[in-house]
């Protein structure tokens, strides 16, 4: 796991769990899939209709935190 997702709440890294993949804290959900399928064309709102056991705020973190690491400012 890249050490700049290590203080996200919203994400966990667990070597027994999906194989490693940084996942949705408390799912099976991998945060790739978040980036997937809105590169697909889906919604936050298809998303977390799609992946019940991710909130909303998990979703934004996640996305704010990616923002952050691509511009190097604090996206809120």
């Amino acid at each position: 796991m890249d050490k700049s997702w290590k203080n996200i709440e919203a994400v966990e890294h667990q070597p027994e769990k999906v194989s490693g993949t940084l996942v949705f804290r408390g799912t099976r959900v991998p945060v790739a899939a978040l980036f997937e399928n809105l590169r697909d064309g889906a919604t936050i709102d298809d998303f977390l209709n799609w992946f019940p056991g991710v909130s909303r705020e998990a979703a934004k973190a996640v996305l704010n935190h990616e923002v952050t690491i691509l511009t190097g400012n604090d996206a809120g």
